[in-house]
């Protein structure tokens, strides 16, 4: 009998890319992750919710109502010890309505010529600089200003796209991939980012002030709609603490004593808050998964789920909803309509078809609409529940899909516990009631019926499905 040895070749090159997606999908987390603050009661007026809205009226004319970058602006301005800020993109472009990437870059230079002693940390996603293969002109002047820049280590974390990053790490990896844009193309496949948006800065009193939410400094982005909490003190100290983490890991030398703060708060056992406090507490990666689910699934008859998504695929949210709604909770989904292709996805996915097989399969108990984008897009990331008397208010960066909800995505919440009758509680409810029912001037609808995106072909849905769990989505 021949011997054929390219079946043992074979089997062997199998038995290693399969061995390598399972770990590079399992190993252990990278330190600063998937944190849980404790609950911390605060005064109601240490925490604001900020709503970046955008729509158009009858002519096309966009109408913008922002405050997230107003707030960072706001805190920078007023450190007076250390700034550490972590986005995903930080990049100018022509033709954006406002240049976010320009003011945040001019805040930091100004800070740290006015007030050297201040120390100011970014960690940012490789995309900034191409992976490598291009350079940041915004990075450049915040590193010559003296800002300490930490480029995110995307290998170090877990692989979404297992299916292709086994390959690549078997093949590509080991020569440092390939050159110029197809390396930085072989990089972005991977499907992962440092995706985090926020900003913390000591308040100048002895306290700190972070801003969390979903939007980007990036003149391209910066008409989109986004949403992000403002919190002083309580568990700011925790995510502080994972910030530092992740700059370790990825590098950075420096003395993390010169960012000293206060030690943020116990957990707090005591009863629900009433109308002036605010329970907070601090989620990233898969804890905001953990949370969210807990939170659906207790949802009980006469309650409420209102959900203002980007992208929303989860599967374990998804059947979460269902059932919530086939126990009397109101739920009220508000998506964006997933127009833009995204690579090895189609226009749609994934929000078209999974949020149709939910209000078919709910017999129309969830109820859906749809944000009308005109170039940009709705990009906000909120979960509120709403029960006799309290609310569990949830924004930040994560997206409702796999990729940010299972620790593959590096993402930061903050989740608010209320009394229902707290202002900060009826501002979150008037501005989805003012989306959800277009309560707007004339000419001007921020929302869409179901039935103007409703996609329920199969085909669509099963694609959805399919990219989602085995990654090879770009959602």
């Amino acid at each position: 009998m021949r011997r054929r040895p390219w079946r043992t070749l074979v089997w062997l090159a199998l038995a290693a890319w399969l061995a390598t997606a399972w770990w590079q999908t399992h190993k252990p987390l990278v330190p600063g992750t998937h944190v849980a603050s404790p609950e911390c009661t605060v005064p109601a007026a240490a925490v604001a919710f900020l709503p970046d809205v955008t729509a158009a009226d009858a002519y096309g004319h966009l109408s913008v109502r922002q405050g997230i970058f107003d707030a960072t602006l706001h805190a920078i301005a007023a450190a007076q010890r250390f700034v550490v800020l972590d986005y995903e993109r930080l990049a100018a472009a022509e033709g954006g309505y406002r240049m976010l990437a320009g003011e945040l870059t001019e805040a930091l230079v100004k800070l740290r010529h006015e007030r050297a002693q201040v120390r100011v940390l970014l960690l940012t996603d490789p995309v900034n600089e191409r992976y490598g293969h291009g350079r940041s002109d915004e990075l450049a002047l915040l590193r010559a200003a003296g800002v300490e820049v930490v480029s995110v280590p995307l290998g170090e974390l877990r692989d979404p796209n297992f299916l292709y990053s086994a390959v690549t790490r078997l093949t590509l990896d080991w020569w440092g991939g390939p050159p110029g844009q197809a390396g930085a193309l072989a990089r972005r496949l991977e499907f992962k980012s440092a995706h985090r948006k926020l900003v913390i800065a000591d308040d100048g009193r002895g306290g700190l002030t972070a801003v969390v939410g979903s939007a980007n400094p990036a003149d391209r982005e910066s008409a989109w709609s986004n949403a992000a909490l403002e919190v002083s003190g309580g568990p700011v100290a925790v995510l502080l603490r994972s910030e530092l983490a992740l700059a370790h890991g990825a590098g950075w030398r420096g003395d993390a004593a010169a960012f000293a703060s206060p030690t943020g708060c116990d957990a707090d056992s005591s009863q629900a808050p009433s109308a002036d406090q605010a329970r907070v507490q601090v989620l990233t990666e898969g804890t905001i998964r953990q949370a969210l689910l807990e939170q659906v699934s207790a949802a009980e008859r006469g309650d409420a789920i209102d959900l203002a998504a980007f992208r929303l695929a989860d599967r374990g949210l998804l059947d979460e909803l269902l059932e919530a709604a086939r126990r009397g909770v109101h739920v009220r989904l508000l998506l964006d309509p997933s127009e833009d292709a995204t690579t090895l996805s189609t226009s749609g996915l994934p929000n078209q078809p999974l949020a149709s097989e939910l209000v078919a399969r709910s017999a129309g108990a969830v109820h859906v609409r749809w944000y009308r984008t005109h170039g940009e897009r709705f990009h906000a990331a909120v979960a509120r529940i709403a029960g006799t008397g309290r609310v569990w208010l949830l924004v930040g960066s994560a997206n409702f899909t796999r990729r940010s909800l299972m620790d593959y995505n590096l993402e930061a919440d903050v989740a608010l516990g209320l009394a229902r009758d707290a202002p900060l509680a009826q501002a979150s409810l008037a501005w989805f009631d003012q989306l959800w029912g277009n309560d707007a001037a004339q000419g001007i609808e921020y929302t869409a019926d179901f039935a103007s995106f409703a996609d329920p072909s199969q085909a669509d849905y099963w694609l959805g499905r399919w990219l989602e769990a085995s990654g090879l989505g770009g959602f």
